[in-house]
């Protein structure tokens, strides 16, 4: 696609187009991978897109699952498996700015916070963590590692792909069938308090199985 011109005549190319700024949307929403420049600007933005973008969700995440498979395959030809998978974790956690791990201990301070369903949304929109969520996100890193360091390197490669694909397919899935918990005028990315559409929900779900 032509940078230079905003959107194709060809009613096939349009689509293809559109789907490829939903594709560069949510690759830029989930990673911190830059999307800017010539690209930004021929992309732009529309509050909508954000929702539509659901449907590539697994598709980065078999993105970011990729580049941990890689990286722990490089790691474990230098290292022993413990560092090879501490190694693996640190890149993913750099690709994708500790996004999901922030949400995790977002999620362990609301519910362990308190069992009344308003103030945990408060506590949740809180952006200092307690101590519910520092140790929730310990003993889940721990967890993983010690998982994924105990398992045979095939294992873990194949995991790590499918985990990081289907992890985001059940997440688009929640959104489509179950309505947001919180207030959505007051959500942080609006788009996505709204539920997804059927149509992006089967797209998202289709990914784990291609």
């Amino acid at each position: 696609f032509s940078l230079t011109r905003r959107d194709p005549v060809n009613p096939v190319q349009h689509r293809l187009a559109h789907e490829l700024r939903l594709l560069l949307l949510a690759l830029q929403f989930f990673t911190r991978v830059p999307v800017t420049g010539r690209l930004a600007a021929w992309m732009g933005w529309d509050p909508a897109w954000l929702n539509q973008s659901a449907r590539y969700f697994p598709l980065v995440g078999a993105f970011v699952g990729a580049v941990a498979a890689l990286v722990l395959a490089a790691a474990a030809l230098l290292w022993p498996m413990p560092v090879a998978v501490g190694l693996s974790m640190a890149a993913t956690i750099l690709l994708t700015g500790a996004f999901h791990e922030d949400g995790f201990a977002d999620t362990c301070d609301g519910l362990g916070g308190s069992a009344e369903r308003v103030r945990a949304l408060e506590i949740m929109k809180d952006s200092r963590i307690g101590a519910y969520g520092a140790i929730g996100i310990v003993v889940m890193l721990g967890l993983k590692a010690l998982t994924l360091a105990s398992l045979p390197l095939g294992w873990v490669l194949a995991s790590l792909c499918v985990a990081h694909t289907l992890s985001r397919a059940v997440a688009v899935s929640l959104n489509c069938w179950l309505p947001y918990a919180g207030d959505p005028a007051h959500a942080k990315a609006k788009p996505l308090a709204q539920q997804v559409s059927v149509g992006s929900w089967a797209v998202a779900c289709a990914w784990p199985l291609a």
